[in-house]
């Protein structure tokens, strides 16, 4: 590939490690010299056929208690 050209396939950079299906990226964070840096992990599998399989936190959303 020359330096001109850009590859445009999209590819997977984290796979389950039970399945091999591609998951989604989550950013955690930390703070490091008083900066927050981000940490790109792998996020949960979305298989329904996976034992690792985690469904999608959705639904209603939370309610936020009123504090008297």
């Amino acid at each position: 590939m020359g330096s001109n050209e850009r590859e445009t396939e999209t590819r997977a950079r984290h796979v389950c490690p039970v399945c091999k299906h591609p998951v989604t990226s989550e950013i955690k964070r930390h703070k490091s010299l008083g900066v927050f840096v981000p940490i790109w992990r792998p996020g949960p599998c979305r298989n329904p056929d996976c034992s690792a399989y985690a469904p999608e936190a959705g639904g209603e959303p939370r309610k936020r208690e009123q504090h008297s």
